[in-house]
């Protein structure tokens, strides 16, 4: 993920959402992010747009991860605490319809679009 300051990005990907920090240099951290690598390295801005999702405009690019309900829960509130400005605040996308998901979108301090969501049924993750 591209970042342009990481003592920004190790104070957000670290303290507010809380993942250990792994191996670092002077222009990349690794993170763990629930047993998956991702990376934050120094890198210039990218363009952001955005598209119509479920009556939102969902930020184009953007990382997603899939989370349990109750870490889906535990984790808006966690930002919602921190005082955190959500692009899409935490609500139920595809409520009673295939696909039902809690889903948040939130910018990083580059401000990289992430997604975090929990499936009703996991099983629905990936269904057309």
């Amino acid at each position: 993920m591209p970042v342009d300051d990481l003592d920004a990005a190790r104070r957000f990907y670290g303290v507010t959402l809380g993942l250990p920090q792994g191996r670092s240099s002077d222009t990349w951290i690794d993170w763990n992010l629930h047993g998956h690598q991702f990376v934050t390295h120094l890198a210039p801005k990218v363009e952001r747009v955005h598209n119509p999702v479920d009556g939102h405009d969902v930020p184009v690019p953007h990382f997603g991860l899939v989370l349990t309900v109750p870490g889906f829960h535990e984790l808006a509130g966690k930002l919602q605490e921190a005082g955190t400005t959500f692009v899409i605040e935490p609500y139920v996308r595809f409520q009673g319809e295939p696909g039902e998901q809690w889903t948040m979108f939130l910018l990083d301090p580059a401000g990289n679009a992430l997604e975090f969501k929990a499936f009703a049924d996991d099983s629905q993750v990936f269904a057309a």
